[in-house]
Formats: structure tokens, sequence, C-alpha cells
């Protein structure tokens, strides 16, 4: 039996003050993010969607919001698709500025592996392929859209592939609104794909190029 669980990132989030925002509240989509989620359940259009689950955090619920319009489903909540824990939530993080440059926070970088800043990848990865089978159960024989954040999405991707956990964060396939789909085979994944249905409204998109708490 054939099912097909999409993971969607969100879309833009409006965050003029460039902090990585991580799971705090208030971070909704911008302008831009509706319509990125908007290219992304018209991408969709016509699949044979059963089941619509998506992160508590309000980016990820708006997300899923043309989705359920589109469908005529209820959006589910599933806490393991929530954005990982970090330390320097609430902060601004860019490359050689803002709280990097204190002294006093560099203990919390001493290990990228686990990672020391946040959520270990394994904890990330575990409770991320928990949700992704869960959809497949209450999608089988069909269709699921789960909508989900940046890392845990790319640490999902990268647990099934067999790869080491930690990396390079500018190499994450991993964009806005971007549809990662793992292709079962009854209980069996067979296949992954990858897509970005709302690539050309991603290119106009300043948080792209300085993306902040995916």
């Amino acid at each position: 039996m054939k099912t097909i669980v999409h993971v969607l990132r969100h879309g833009e989030v409006y965050n003029p003050d460039k902090v990585l925002y991580g799971r705090l509240p208030g971070y909704r989509l911008s302008e831009l993010g509706v319509q990125m989620a908007k290219a992304a359940a018209e991408s969709l259009a016509g699949r044979d969607i059963t089941h619509l689950v998506a992160s508590p955090l309000e980016r990820a619920q708006q997300t899923a919001e043309p989705f359920a319009e589109q469908l005529g489903l209820p959006i589910a909540v599933d806490e393991r698709l929530i954005e990982s824990a970090n330390f320097f939530e609430g902060k601004q993080v860019g490359v050689g500025d803002g709280s990097l440059k204190d002294p006093r926070n560099w203990w919390v970088l001493r290990d990228p592996v686990t990672p020391s800043w946040g959520e270990p990848y394994n904890v990330i990865a575990a409770r991320m392929y928990q949700a992704l089978m869960a959809a497949r159960v209450a999608a089988e024989g069909h269709e699921a859209v789960c909508v989900s954040h940046q890392l845990p999405i790319w640490t999902l991707r990268r647990h099934v592939e067999k790869k080491r956990l930690w990396h390079d964060p500018r190499k994450r396939e991993c964009q806005l609104a971007s549809l990662t789909s793992f292709h079962f085979e009854d209980t069996k994944i067979v296949g992954i794909a990858y897509s970005e249905p709302a690539a050309a409204l991603v290119a106009l998109s300043a948080s792209a190029r300085d993306a902040k708490g995916a």
C-alpha cells in the first residue's frame, strides 16, 4: 500500500528585529509568507490528501490554513513537529554580530555535534520520526501534510537517509514553504522527494537570505 507524507516548512515570518525566534509566541507569517503558504497548497491541489497536521506554533498553523480551506480538513496539532529549542532564542545571532560576539556566550557553542546550544539532534530526529510515522498511519493508502520547521525537517531527512545529524546549516535543502515528501510502501520508506513550490516568492524574501529561527 502506497502512502505519501509531505513535510512542509512554514512560509516567511514577520521578524523586523531579526532575532532567532525559535519557540517564542507571537511570530506570525508576513504577507509574503501567507502567499508562500497558498502557493504550497496550490501545488498539491487535486492530491489524495486525507490528513493535515501542524506544529503548534503560529507560523505553522497559519501555513496549514490554505490546505485546510482547500481540502476541507481540520488542522490537527502534533507537538512533536515543533521548532527545536535553542539557547539563543529571542537574541540576534547573525554571523559575527549580535549574541555571538559576546564572550560570555562562547561556552554555549563548545559542542556543535550534540549541539550544546540547543535540543540534541538525536532527540529532534526521534520526535520527528515518530510524528512522520503517526501521519503515515493516519493517512494510510493516501497522503498527509505535516507543517513543521527547517531544522526539525532537515534533521528528520538526515536521520532517514542514515547520515550524521550534525551538519553545516548553510547547506540545508529546506527552503521556506518547501516540501520534503516521504514515499512509503506499506511501512517502509522507499523514497524522498523535495520541491520548492514557492520558489518565485522565496526569491523576493529577505528572510531567505537572513533567516532567523526557522
